[in-house]
């Protein structure tokens, strides 16, 4: 308990992370699962102590004395393995859930293996399993069963399978055991897949499963087609991108946690698991890049689902659940303290009704990248694609709440004019490229239109930058989009000046604000926030692109010391350094991805070939 009398947290970064393609687990240099949702990213939490130490639950495996801890993953996967440290000797835990056969089943029964061993002296553990249904909000049962103990609530139960015997005690069961130098006990956590059974299926035998897991990650990540200066740290952000991917319905999260805060103590704490079409359509990008193009196809066929289903007035929602839902509609958990008091804790996303005409750019610019590397678009997703074009034709003047989803009033973004122009622009390329049916004349007349007037009131002659709205004297991170979308010439003089405007006002040492301090877009919200990761990738890549490849450089390395000790990023840096906002991020990695990859394309080739597109 901290001094304040909020319980104590451990930082964002302190954590790693693992999962099956379906949900993850966070899991703390502690030993402590903090963090789980079952049997879905966006599924009621069942280790919810990331969000309320009291009573959000975990499942923790520690040694009883103080020790020094380390963290890291297996190469080229996602197993992890937490090293505690003492006089006493040396002991592990390795954490994995592993990927069944069918992935895309979306009745295949979930895992979570915590391996523990000594491989040193002698040490005495502490394992302590406490879920929280439903948010804390259910109660539950526990009891023994044949190999481990049972957890049942009214929808959801588990098992847990225990080589010792533990006690059971305040809803949950706890032990302690020692090992010996060479010893291991490995713990099983399986999600139930109807309440009422009795247990799950038995789980694989350690061995087997830690030998299937491990060769499943690197078998994808030898997929990899990039061999830059980069590699450790774009296969770590392509492995956290593809732990994000929902492979059931080919969805892809923004990111796995809730309510993770922008500012301590703030309430800029919103839900992310669910799949945004921007965010999406990024990913989609950055995978491509690396050659993934079964991921790619597996988005596509969610995004051609949803193209059938759009809205009345023809457009698409900006976000959507794993599964295709609509209603994301956002409440509370008012007995929730949230992390380190800050409340509060969201379930669901407002912003899932918001207008955010910037989507159609982005869903463009992945459908052409699409059609070019994956594979070519059908007759039927080009009739679909046509009518969004359509609807941009006649909703681009409108105002709207941009990018940063702004909670105030709405405005006209130049970024979403930028990405208007995006989605016109990809929709007249892909048609000519395939001889595809287009309104030729509308598309190219309103493109056009788009461009003129994105140069005529995005840009300020006082400041000499394109700002964040028009008549806006505000100065905007999303302007870094222009040319790496190819709206206008990275090194023409405007761009040129907003790169230097932008390093005057936003800039801060390697790292990059989203807009100038308490010049927000109308959020009603007046509290701090850190600076944005993926904005500093942006301006890296942005940097390059202008022909400056040390600074854009530097800019990058500098950017890869504040990851986490595993290379993790959240969406913020604090102004102490510490990771902010829900962990880990999609936009953050695929900005680092990007940047990456075209950084070295400017840079002198590395040794071994690299070359860029």
């Amino acid at each position: 308990m901290s001094a304040t009398g909020i319980p104590a947290y451990k930082p964002i970064e302190n954590y790693g992370v693992i999962g099956n393609l379906h949900s993850v687990a966070l899991v703390g240099m502690d030993g402590s699962i903090d963090w789980c949702c079952l049997p879905h990213f966006d599924s009621p939490s069942v280790f919810g102590a990331l969000l309320d130490a009291k009573t959000g639950g975990r499942f923790k495996i520690s040694p009883t004395a103080a020790t020094s801890h380390k963290q890291f993953y297996l190469p080229d996967s996602n197993i992890l393995l937490t090293r505690f440290l003492s006089p006493d000797g040396t002991g592990e835990v390795m954490d994995f859930m592993p990927i069944s056969d069918d992935p895309k089943n979306d009745a295949s029964h979930h895992h979570l293996y915590r391996v523990v061993r000594v491989v040193r002296g002698q040490i005495k553990f502490r394992l302590a399993c406490f879920p929280a249904f439903d948010y804390g909000r259910a109660p539950h049962t526990v009891s023994r069963r044949s190999g481990g103990y049972r957890f049942g609530s009214k929808a959801l139960a588990l098992s847990l399978f225990s080589p010792l015997p533990l006690k059971i005690t305040r809803g949950g069961v706890a032990g302690e055991f020692v090992l010996k130098e060479g010893e291991t006990r490995s713990f099983v956590l399986c999600h139930v897949e109807h309440a009422r059974d009795d247990q799950c299926r038995a789980p694989l035998h350690q061995e087997q499963a830690l030998r299937e897991t491990l060769n499943y990650w690197r078998q994808w990540a030898g997929k990899i087609q990039y061999q830059g200066r980069w590699r450790e740290e774009v296969t770590r952000s392509a492995l956290v991108l593809k732990l994000l991917t929902f492979a059931p319905t080919g969805a892809m999260v923004a990111s796995p946690t809730t309510s993770l805060p922008e500012n301590i103590g703030g309430q800029r704490n919103w839900d992310y698991r669910y799949t945004w079409i921007r965010d999406a359509s990024f990913t989609l990008y950055a995978l491509l890049r690396l050659g993934f193009k079964d991921e790619a196809t597996d988005f596509m066929t969610f995004l051609e689902a949803r193209l059938k289903e759009l809205n009345p007035d023809g457009s698409l929602n900006v976000m959507y659940g794993l599964h295709g839902e609509h209603d994301l509609t956002e409440t509370f958990l008012p007995t929730w303290k949230g992390y380190q008091g800050s409340a509060p804790v969201r379930i669901g996303n407002a912003a899932h009704n918001q207008l955010q005409l910037d989507i159609y750019g982005e869903l463009m610019d992945s459908v052409y990248l699409y059609n070019k590397y994956g594979s070519p678009v059908s007759c039927d997703l080009w009739t679909s694609l046509r009518r969004l074009l359509d609807y941009v034709c006649k909703h681009w003047t409108l105002k709207d709440k941009g990018i940063w989803e702004v909670r105030g009033d709405p405005q006209h973004f130049v970024y979403s004019k930028v990405m208007c122009w995006v989605a016109l622009d990809r929709g007249l390329r892909l048609a000519q490229k395939r001889s595809f049916p287009a309104d030729w004349s509308l598309w190219i007349r309103t493109r056009d239109q788009i461009y003129e007037d994105v140069l005529q009131n995005g840009w300020n002659p006082k400041l000499k930058a394109f700002v964040q709205s028009y008549g806006s004297q505000t100065m905007d991170a999303s302007a870094l989009i222009m040319p790496l979308v190819k709206f206008i010439s990275p090194t023409d003089p405007r761009m040129l000046s907003t790169l230097k405007r932008i390093k005057e006002t936003l800039v801060s040492d390697s790292l990059v604000r989203r807009y100038e301090p308490g010049k927000g877009p109308g959020e009603n919200l007046t509290e701090p926030e850190g600076t944005f990761s993926m904005c500093t990738f942006w301006y890296a890549e942005a940097l390059a692109r202008a022909g400056d490849a040390e600074e854009a450089r530097w800019i990058f390395e500098k950017m890869m010391g504040y990851a986490n000790h595993l290379g993790l990023f959240s969406e913020e840096i604090g102004p102490g350094g510490q990771q902010l906002g829900n962990f880990p991020q999609a936009f953050t990695h695929l900005g680092l991805i990007s940047a990456a990859w075209n950084i070295d394309k400017v840079l002198k080739p590395v040794r071994g070939g690299f070359s860029g597109e």
